[in-house]
């Protein structure tokens, strides 16, 4: 039945286009469109903030120079061997050009959260739809909660 349906709704017309008869609720295009413009804004940020650290408009904690020598490291031991910081303690080390990077990074991880709060929650709530409202519920945190490292598996 689903499979006749979207036959014909993409069957070719007069003009041997294909229509479509889809409909896309209103807050899903909203999200769509923050994902795509924010994921720009987050590649702009990685662009800008690496072009500061390998410039030495700022200076690194780990020189450019000096990174390629530790890369064969596992994660544990480059963090040791370099004396950087883990966790969430990269946020008091911004002003080192390679942390600086980490905000493109930190913008794209939790864009999807960005834009669940503004656009898919009002949505739902306003719609009292509730099975959805859940699971967007449960995913943000589900995120927040492996961003945070209380669970023992993000954060790092």
């Amino acid at each position: 039945m689903a499979k006749e349906q979207l036959a014909a709704q993409q069957a070719p017309k007069s003009s041997g286009k294909v229509q479509s008869k889809m409909h896309v609720p209103a807050e899903q295009v909203a999200y769509a469109n923050m994902i795509n413009y924010g994921q720009w804004l987050g590649v702009g940020i990685l662009v800008i903030t690496f072009f500061i650290y390998m410039s030495g408009m700022m200076p690194g904690f780990v020189p450019p120079s000096e990174v390629a020598q530790t890369w064969h490291l596992s994660c544990e031991e480059f963090l040791k061997t370099n004396g950087m910081p883990h966790g969430w303690e990269w946020l008091g080390m911004l002003r080192y050009g390679n942390f600086l990077s980490l905000l493109g990074i930190a913008w794209l991880a939790g864009l999807t959260i960005i834009a669940y709060l503004a656009f898919l929650v009002p949505a739902y709530l306003k719609q009292k739809d509730t099975p959805f409202l859940t699971i967007v519920a449960v995913e943000i945190i589900v995120l927040v909660l492996a961003a945070s490292g209380i669970l023992g598996s993000g954060g790092h």
